[in-house]
């Protein structure tokens, strides 16, 4: 097993987390950091998050918590399986037993608690997201995550199809840390994009928000175009409100003249290039739930898409926008 010492761990390591890490080792129970904050670690970057997973039952940590007079609060997501500490008054801890997800219906799971650390990797979507550290710097690796990392790799976790059947907002969230790890636009593996194309009529169970909230990071992240581009070749298209026709000569025209001036575009700015009027940006927003903002932006691009500037006053047309 490979360890890390890098400063970044080092800083995650707080006298709060050294507090929380003797208590659960003094009843029993190991913790460790999980998911997205070691990918970040590995990458030499620090965490944004740090999420941790304990052998310890959501009961178990209550019962431990209240005898060591901690402060629990965020009694939401007990039901699967985590538990909110506050440790000297100062650091809230996320820590969320391992599990099970028995039953998915392609949005959410009924889960069971487990003591097993490589089962809980296996429910995991990417296999970058999938490991676990362990407080001594330890990586606990079980499906090959740290060499997709260094060869710059998205992968699902075993089989794709299994994967993205338990929640197809996996699809997105594929697309979306493609954009943040892969080195070049287009080198997908073609098993992973098969797996995309027969299921994604999945997606239609999926809440507008959930997309918009996936789709968003998507279009300022790395290959936003090519990414929605390949999306939209997939068939995502009808299930994330786009139009039967989306405008793609447009959406490429913005995007390569963003690119050529190096400006980043907002997400509805790019977006807007697949739209061609009013009422196809009022289906999408009906889709995604965008906000007003969001959808009204969209409006005003498309009204003013073909407008020369006013030799006299080039501000003129955006006075209305708010």
């Amino acid at each position: 097993m490979s360890k890390i010492d890098s400063p970044h761990f080092q800083d995650v390591l707080t006298p709060e987390l050294n507090v929380l890490s003797e208590m659960f080792n003094r009843y029993g129970f190991e913790i460790r950091i999980a998911g997205g904050a070691v990918r970040d670690l590995l990458m030499g970057k620090p965490p944004a998050d740090v999420d941790f997973a304990t052998t310890a039952t959501p009961e178990q940590m209550k019962d431990m918590f209240t005898k060591e007079n901690v402060r629990m609060i965020n009694a939401l997501g007990e039901k699967h399986g985590t538990i909110t500490a506050r440790i000297n008054d100062a650091v809230n801890f996320e820590v969320t037993t391992l599990r099970i997800d028995k039953v998915t219906d392609g949005r959410r799971a009924e889960v069971e608690f487990t003591k097993d650390w490589q089962i809980d990797s296996n429910r995991r979507d990417l296999t970058i997201n999938s490991m676990f550290l362990g407080l001594d710097g330890t990586l606990y690796d079980y499906f090959n995550g740290e060499e997709d990392l260094k060869n710059r790799k998205v992968k699902f976790v075993g089989d794709p199809v299994t994967r993205i059947q338990e929640d197809y907002l996996r699809i997105l969230r594929y697309f979306r840390f493609y954009g943040r790890i892969a080195t070049e636009p287009d080198n997908h593996c073609e098993a992973t994009l098969e797996a995309i194309r027969n299921n994604v009529e999945g997606l239609k169970v999926i809440s507008g928000e959930r997309i918009w909230m996936e789709w968003k990071k998507i279009l300022v992240g790395n290959y936003a175009a090519e990414l929605t581009l390949r999306m939209i070749q997939l068939g995502l298209g009808p299930y994330i409100g786009l139009p039967e026709n989306p405008n793609l000569q447009e959406f490429e025209r913005v995007w390569k003249a963003s690119q050529a001036k190096n400006i980043k575009l907002n997400p509805t700015t790019l977006l807007a290039g697949l739209l061609a009027n009013e009422e196809e940006v009022l289906d999408l927003h009906g889709r995604l739930k965008m906000s007003g903002a969001e959808r009204d932006n969209a409006i005003f691009i498309i009204e003013h898409r073909q407008d020369e500037p006013h030799p006299d006053d080039p501000l003129r047309t955006y006075q209305y926008l708010q």
